[in-house]
């Protein structure tokens, strides 16, 4: 009897390891990930709808089984826009074995360059600087550059400009954010693109831009473009339309015609900015939700999907941060497929070999996403959109502007 017993403890015993290693195998892989952005503190307006983008993504990617039974474990922390809190969440990062990284701003991703080539780490910032890829190996940028962006806004201004060459102003952040296309855009110039640069104009914390807009208008400028986040374009325009300075046909005479890069825009601009925001011009790679289509119905699926409001859910940096975890999520099912170990190494040969027949093709930008040794930058084609009635909608096209190839 006793016999009996410990025999019938045995077997129970040798299923439950065996139903253990049946559980574990079904389980499948575990892939750790590490973002580190501004959810608060300056530029959260966009990085708070990034996060969640980001997210929401994987959570998709998990819930859906796009990886079978392997998970993607993404650590999200806020650092609030400064480098030495993003370089300690980085260090935390890599302890826990991150297989890939995702960094936010211009500064931080410039000062980390030389630890991402330390530790042979790809990595996707949110940050569009151009000089992020300069002597860096293992940086990839999501979409074209800001100074792509700049430039195919002065393009456009200059061949839809009527009269004597085009006086244009650039609004900037004042930090390399804002700063870094200012020399490509003046490149450019150089170049041959026909427009005269009046004015760069850093902009500080004032409330008021009466006598900066004055001074422009004085100086025959008719065209704005920015580079920096919503809220201060949003004042801007606002103090333009109290002064009755915002054209209301594109380059209109003795007024003003406003224009700017990605994170300047966006459905957050209009409601910041309200009617101020009409005949806005802006620039992106991105879908926006106020155009129908597969790209609008993803998003607004993905953010219902997981409780989303609706400002949150048609913003454009919600879809950029859900777009760098596609890509993320798509090197390690390429990886995958090839019966590869998930490994830092493996996604970056993956990135690497993401072009020609190989591009990776998304709803949530309006081009392909292309990789090589020596191409970086993600999509290359922009889309121009311009407010009207109220939302944005497309002008035009996609285009790959002419000179940043002319200017390298």
């Amino acid at each position: 009897m006793k016999n009996r017993k410990r025999m019938t403890v045995a077997v129970s015993l040798t299923l439950i390891v065996l139903f253990a290693f049946t559980f574990q195998a079904q389980a499948g892989e575990t892939y750790k990930l590490g973002l580190s952005l501004a959810i608060t503190g300056p530029t959260s307006d966009a990085g708070d709808p990034y996060s969640k983008g980001v997210e929401d993504y994987f959570n998709y990617v998990n819930d859906m089984k796009l990886l079978g039974d392997d998970k993607i474990d993404c650590t999200i922390r806020d650092d609030q826009y400064k480098t030495d809190v993003t370089k300690r969440n980085f260090e935390d990062f890599l302890d826990m074995g991150i297989v890939f990284y995702l960094n936010y701003s211009t500064g931080s991703t410039m000062a980390l360059k030389k630890d991402f080539d330390e530790e042979k780490m790809p990595t996707i910032p949110a940050s569009f600087h151009a000089g992020n890829l300069e002597g860096s190996t293992y940086i990839f940028l999501p979409i074209a550059t800001y100074s792509a962006q700049a430039i195919g806004l002065a393009e456009y201004i200059v061949k839809n400009h009527k009269g004597d060459t085009p006086k244009v102003a650039m609004y900037i952040h004042p930090s390399a954010f804002g700063r870094g296309p200012v020399s490509d855009v003046e490149k450019a110039v150089a170049a041959g693109l026909k427009m005269e640069i009046v004015e760069v104009v850093e902009h500080g914390t004032d409330l008021d831009n009466t006598a900066m807009l004055q001074r422009l208008k004085s100086k025959g400028v008719q065209y704005i473009i920015s580079q920096t986040i919503q809220s201060p374009v949003a004042t801007m325009l606002k103090d333009a339309s109290r002064l009755g300075l915002i054209a209301k046909t594109f380059g209109e005479k003795g007024k003003i015609t406003f224009l700017g890069c990605h994170y300047t825009g966006g459905n957050d601009l209009v409601a910041l900015a309200g009617p101020a925001a009409e005949n806005f011009f802006w620039t992106t790679s991105y879908i926006v939700t106020s155009e129908p289509g597969p790209g609008t119905d993803f998003q607004l699926s993905l953010a219902k999907k997981y409780g989303r409001d609706e400002k949150t859910a048609n913003s454009h940096n919600y879809i950029n941060g859900a777009m760098v975890a596609q890509v993320a999520s798509e090197c390690i099912l390429r990886a995958k497929k090839k019966g590869l170990k998930i490994t830092k190494e493996s996604l970056y040969e993956e990135l690497l070999a993401m072009n020609g027949a190989n591009e990776f093709k998304t709803v949530t930008t309006v081009g392909p996403v292309t990789y090589s040794k020596t191409d970086k930058q993600g999509v290359d084609t922009l889309q121009l959109y311009a407010v009207k009635n109220g939302e944005f909608k497309s002008v035009g096209k996609p285009f790959i502007p002419e000179y940043t190839g002319k200017i390298k």
